[in-house]
Parts: structure tokens; C-alpha cells; sequence
């Protein structure tokens, strides 16, 4: 009788994946994914799309800038240049701009942002700290310093990677990390406090394999670019407020 049952067991099983396969062969013939230009391997574009259009990414920031626009104001810091004070700015005070390389003659500060002692605490109103953090394996570092030359009241506006190629001119040994909204509440939470952090997530599938292949924002429909879904973020904001002693 055991045997018996053993054997209706074991054909039961088998029907049940025989079943499962036809199941998932059925789900490819009713929905068909037909990739047509983007079955490739290499993408259409190594520069983000850059030479194709605007990259998808950067239309997420500017969205993100221009809805915190009252926030950059006063005395102002920006990595690598001043490209998004210049266009979001409101009653700049002043426009200090930070980076590590030696060459770039734009910078008014030249410094490590993990090892900023250089500037004073309590120095900006803003800190614009766009696509930077990938490259910062020390992050706590890093963060700790964007506090702390924040002056009370002042404002981080932060923008990181969820998806991204990596970026050529630092190579896969330059780059450290991709993040996720819970691990920039954790990060961020640390040094703000979870009460002055907000964090948002911008993208969408569709957008997340536009931006891989290097497609350009202009390629894509209106709808396709707004829809957000935060299982699929392409970027997230961080928008970090320094508390009052």
C-alpha cells in the first residue's frame, strides 16, 4: 500500500512540473517579450545617453532641484561645479564650490569631503551633493562632514544612484556603491535624525532600462518618464534639514 501511494506521489509531482512548465510557456506566448533594438549586449550609447539626448537621470534631478528650489539660497556649496545653483538658485548670497582634483580650476575649495576639516562648521545654507556618494567608499565620513558645515536650519540635497552603469573614468575599481531608500533613511538618519530626512525615489522600469541601454529622456513619452513606481527607482533624493541645538 506504501509503495502504491509513493508511486502516486511521485507521478503527481512530475504532472505538477510538466503543469508548471506549460504554465510559463503559456505566460511567454501570451505576453511576448520582444526586446527589437534592445537585444544587444553593448548599449546604445556609453555616455549615458548624453550624445543622444539629456540623460534620463538628469531629468529626474532638475525635477528634484526645481521643487526644492527655496531651499538654495544664502551661502551655497555645490561639488564640482556651480551648474545647479546657477539654475535653481534663489538669493545666493554666495556660491563655493568643492572638489578633490587639484586641475579643476572652477573649484573654490579643494578637499576630500571624508576629511573636509578645511572648512569651517556652520558655513552653508545649502549643500547640493549630486551623484557623488557612489564614489565615496567612506559614506559615514562623507555625510558626517555634510552636516557639520551646514549651519542650524540648513539644507542637504542629495542625489544618489539606485541604477547606473559604471562610470568609465573611474572604472569598476572607482566606484563603490548603489543604495536603495532604506539604506539612505539609515545613512542619512544617522547624522540628521529620521525626523529631518525625506527621501524619494524617482523611476520607473522602463525608465531603469532606458538609462542602462543610454537612452535619452527625449526617446521616452511623458507618462513613461512621471509614472514612479519605488519597487524600480533609477535615483533617490535625500532631502536632510539640520536641526536646531
Amino acid at each position: 500500500m506504501s509503495s502504491m501511494k509513493n508511486m502516486q506521489a511521485k507521478l503527481t509531482n512530475r504532472l505538477f512540473r510538466k503543469n508548471s512548465n506549460f504554465q510559463r510557456f503559456f505566460r511567454r506566448l501570451r505576453h511576448p517579450a520582444w526586446l527589437g533594438t534592445l537585444r544587444r549586449t553593448t548599449p546604445l550609447s556609453s555616455n549615458w545617453g548624453r550624445d543622444r539626448g539629456t540623460p534620463v537621470d538628469r531629468y529626474y534631478i532638475s525635477q528634484f532641484l526645481a521643487t526644492h528650489q527655496a531651499d538654495i539660497r544664502g551661502r551655497c556649496l555645490e561639488i564640482g561645479d556651480s551648474r545647479y545653483m546657477d539654475l535653481y538658485g534663489v538669493n545666493i548670497a554666495q556660491r563655493d564650490i568643492l572638489d578633490i582634483n587639484l586641475e579643476n580650476t572652477d573649484a573654490t575649495i579643494t578637499a576630500d569631503l571624508t576629511a573636509a576639516d578645511v572648512i569651517p562648521p556652520e558655513t552653508y545654507d545649502c549643500f547640493i551633493l549630486n551623484q557623488t556618494l557612489q564614489y565615496i567608499f567612506d559614506i559615514n565620513a562623507a555625510i558626517y562632514h555634510a552636516h557639520r558645515i551646514l549651519r542650524s536650519s540648513g539644507v542637504l540635497l542629495a542625489v544618489v544612484p539606485s541604477v547606473s552603469r559604471i562610470n568609465p573614468k573611474f572604472g569598476v575599481d572607482g566606484e563603490y556603491w548603489r543604495f536603495t531608500a532604506g539604506s539612505c533613511k539609515k545613512l542619512f538618519g544617522k547624522f540628521f535624525g529620521l525626523e529631518n530626512i525625506q527621501v524619494a525615489s524617482y523611476g520607473n522600469l522602463l525608465t531603469c532600462i532606458a538609462f542602462l541601454v543610454g537612452m535619452a529622456k527625449e526617446e521616452l513619452r511623458e507618462h513613461e518618464l512621471e509614472f514612479n513606481d519605488p519597487n524600480y527607482p533609477l535615483i533617490l533624493t535625500i532631502r536632510a534639514i539640520k536641526g536646531t541645538d
